[in-house]
């Protein structure tokens, strides 16, 4: 099974810039989507072999997440958000249920410039996220994916120095992280590449791609009892079409 996890930054623009190629020549089973910025009846384009559901954001043009799954693989079910009425508003979770595993695609919040969300991410999403997660897992394995918001570690940014306490590297977001391994999920990009000068988000600013002065905030994370499925974990950034590029999960079927 091959999974795909990428952050849009808006679906309708995206697909402007070749978003239909890059998913017929996917090969994926599960495409997850996050910073959609759309809600179905705005996106006219159809996703031939593929089903879409969606999870919008109830603000009009912001965040939202989706899941393109291949004609043939029919998920038991799938459903939206951690089950909180007021963490849910914004369209930051889509899970299915297939027959072996849930699949969930996640946007996390960013806490912003002067990290006005810091607070309500560190006391709020990240534990009431981490215990779905964990409660997923009772019944089956999990795999999640998506821009977590986060570099975990130095070797996850460009430039760790200046960027210390700023958002993306603050010490309650990397600790975060930290919990979600130490509740038992994989890092799995980290089990074939140990190294440094691996990112999934680049600033629009002239010539920044390019140097690859960049950011690792996307990833896959699995379930221990996935290790052995586990075949491929891939960053994509010679894919165009967004501030940030896919990544891949192959798990062995």
């Amino acid at each position: 099974m091959k999974i795909m996890s990428w952050n849009v930054n808006g679906l309708r623009a995206c697909i402007k810039k070749g978003f239909l190629n890059f998913l017929a020549q996917s090969g994926a089973d599960v495409v997850c989507l996050q910073e959609v910025r759309a809600r179905p009846e705005q996106v006219a384009d159809e996703f031939p072999g593929f089903t879409m559901h969606w999870n919008p954001a109830q603000k009009p043009g912001y965040s939202g997440t989706a899941l393109l799954i291949r004609d043939g693989l029919r998920p038991l079910q799938v459903f939206p958000g951690l089950g909180s009425q007021e963490l849910d508003t914004e369209g930051r979770v889509l899970t299915a249920e297939l027959d072996d595993l849930y699949v969930s695609t996640v946007y996390t919040p960013n806490v912003q410039r002067e990290l006005t969300r810091l607070e309500y991410r560190d006391q709020k999403w990240d534990p009431l996220f981490l215990k779905f997660m964990r409660t997923l897992e009772k019944r089956k394995p999990v795999a999640f994916c998506g821009d977590l918001n986060v570099s975990h570690r130095e070797i996850d940014l460009a430039n760790p120095g200046p960027n210390r306490g700023n958002a993306g590297f603050t010490d309650e977001e990397r600790a975060g992280f930290d919990k979600i391994l130490k509740a038992g999920f994989i890092d799995t990009f980290r089990e074939f590449e140990s190294g440094g000068g691996h990112y999934t988000w680049w600033s629009n600013r002239k010539g920044v791609r390019e140097r690859n002065i960049g950011w690792r905030l996307d990833y896959f994370l699995i379930s221990e009892s996935l290790r052995p499925r586990l075949e491929a974990a891939e960053i994509r950034p010679e894919v165009m079409g967004s501030d940030h590029c896919p990544i891949t999960l192959v798990l062995r079927d």
